[in-house]
Formats: C-alpha cells, sequence, structure tokens
C-alpha cells in the first residue's frame, strides 16, 4: 500500500477511543467515538475493528491506520506497558491489531502524536524543528524535525517528564521527594503536570484546587495561589531550559489541561531565560493549532510518516 487513498488515525484512552479519518490531502472525511471496552481484550479488539470498517465505507477505500496509544511500548519486545486499559498491558498491541485489521499499523503515545500534528500543518508548522509539550495528567513531549517525528531507538524520545528534580529546587521549596508511577522517585511530571500543580498548591497551604481554580484565585489576589503558579513556573522552566539546552528547538507548543492557562505563554519564556546561560534564548511558546483534536491528526500523520520513511530509498 504506497498510495493510498486516505489515512486513519485512532486515540485510545481509559475511557473513550476516537478515530478520524483523512483522504490524501489531510481533509477530515469522518469521526466516531465510542466508550473504550479496558478489561476484555477480544471486545477491544473487535471494537476496533469495527471502527475500521466504518471509517473505510465513509473513505470508500481501505486505509493504513496509526495509533496513539496510553502508557509505554517496550522498545525491544513491543509489547504494552502501564496502560490505563488493563486489556492492552503486557500485549504487542500494534502487531496484534495489524494482524486483526491486515493492513500497515503503526502506533505511537498520544505526545508524539500530539507534537507531529502541530508540526505538521499545526502552531509550529514550517519551523525546522519543535518540541510538543503535554502538561495534564502527566507531562511528556514529542520532538519534530522537519515536520517529522523523532523517536529515538527505544521510541520514548521526548520523554523529559521523567527527568528528575534537581536537589537544588527541591531544597529551595522545600519539597517531598514523590514517587512516580514509572518506579523512580521525583520525577518532573510529578510536580509540573495538572496534578503536580494541585500538589504544589496543597504544600503551600491551599486545598489542592484544580489549576483553572488556582489561576482564578490568583488573579483574584489569593496569595497562596499566586505563589503556587510562581513555584510550578520555576519547576516547569528549569525543566524545559534543560530541553532547550540539549534540542535547542525553534519552538515549544503546549498542549493538556494546563495549555489553557494563559500566564504560561506570557511568563515562561522570561522564567525559562533564568535557567539558561548568556546568549541562549528561549524559543517562542506556542499555544495548540488543534487542541484536543489533534491526537487522531497526529495518529494518521504517523502513518502517513512511516509509509513515506519506507518508501524512500
Amino acid at each position: 500500500m504506497t498510495d493510498p487513498a486516505g489515512f486513519h488515525g485512532i486515540d485510545i484512552g481509559g475511557t473513550k477511543i476516537e478515530l478520524a479519518s483523512y483522504d490524501a490531502g489531510l481533509r477530515e472525511v469522518h469521526r466516531e467515538r465510542i466508550a473504550t471496552p479496558g478489561e476484555d481484550i477480544t471486545a477491544f479488539t473487535e471494537a476496533v475493528c469495527a471502527l475500521v470498517r466504518r471509517a473505510d465505507a465513509a473513505l470508500g477505500a481501505e486505509a493504513p491506520v496509526g495509533i496513539g496509544l496510553p502508557g509505554v511500548t517496550d522498545g525491544i519486545s513491543g509489547r504494552q506497558l502501564s496502560s490505563n486499559v488493563p486489556a492492552l498491558n503486557g500485549r504487542e498491541v500494534r502487531a496484534m491489531l495489524q494482524d486483526a485489521l491486515a493492513r500497515p499499523v503503526v502506533t505511537g503515545n498520544d505526545c508524539q502524536c500530539f507534537a507531529l500534528s502541530e508540526a505538521d500543518g499545526g502552531a509550529a508548522d514550517g519551523l525546522p524543528s519543535m518540541f510538543g509539550v503535554i502538561l495534564g495528567t502527566g507531562a511528556g513531549a514529542g520532538y519534530c524535525v522537519g515536520g517529522s517525528l523523532l523517536r529515538g531507538r527505544n521510541g520514548i524520545a521526548g520523554e523529559w517528564g521523567h527527568w528528575p528534580l534537581p536537589a537544588t529546587l527541591a531544597a529551595r521549596y522545600g519539597l517531598d521527594l514523590i514517587p512516580c508511577p514509572c518506579g523512580r522517585t521525583a520525577c518532573l511530571e510529578r510536580y509540573v503536570s495538572g496534578p503536580g500543580m494541585q500538589g504544589l498548591h496543597r504544600h503551600l497551604g491551599g486545598d489542592g484546587a484544580e489549576p483553572l481554580a488556582i489561576a482564578a484565585r490568583a488573579n483574584a489576589g489569593d496569595e497562596i495561589a499566586r505563589r503556587t503558579l510562581e513555584v510550578h513556573l520555576d519547576l516547569l522552566a528549569h525543566g524545559l531550559a534543560c530541553v532547550v539546552l540539549g534540542l535547542d528547538p525553534h519552538a515549544i507548543v503546549l498542549g493538556g489541561g494546563l495549555s489553557n492557562l494563559p500566564h504560561l505563554y506570557r511568563d515562561l519564556p522570561e522564567a525559562l531565560r533564568r535557567h539558561l546561560f548568556a546568549g541562549a534564548h528561549p524559543p517562542p511558546v506556542l499555544p495548540p493549532r488543534f487542541g484536543d483534536a489533534g491526537g487522531v491528526r497526529g495518529a494518521a500523520l504517523l502513518i502517513r510518516q512511516q509509509l513515506k520513511d519506507f518508501a524512500t530509498p
């Protein structure tokens, strides 16, 4: 299938599976969402296959499939780990679905799909490189160069949320070293994600309100909320400054629930600058163009990229 008529993108989550179909020009022609059959692998596979059959009918052709998966894929075995869809844990999901669908299938995580969507036609379209950051229930990213996703040997390029919190920052703010579900301790995502911001609010004497509520309170003059945003911004800026020093992206695009906080676009570049050496300049921090729709679009772009890469001599 070297010249497909279109592409299907699927975003799999703990509660829903969403599919969108695109023609060869990446115009959306079909979209459908169903509940995730999370416990039974047979029911899960049948649900995905039924979704794809209906999408084929809407597109008028059998199309290859890109899938955004929750959790982590073992780079050697291909097995899915730490997924919030229990039926997928320990299974070679890509191979399983490729066999069931009898067509090319590629998988990535939600952060990679988000980044690719924003690099190709999104907020960072046309830039030489970009780092697409999701700040939601966790913190992760994808790194794109020339509009294409770079995944690395293990397929985990961009997992900056599992870098460790520096001892200097932990001491500065008196932070506890919080265990992370990945098995490590004091990963940055435990402090800069949505739940991380809520934890900072509790640590500083607040009630652990939702991030949007914390921001609203800060704007209304609440000192604990203001301090929470200040500490969160400094921790986030440190992590992304390390990304700038290591990868030097031409832009950072934010996604996830915290991307709805206006102060990040206003204040994060200058906060980044304070963690860089003289002469190093922070990249622009941009809001996403596609928002929640970016996951399925990025999944479709992921299969398009793989087919293009395989077709290149």
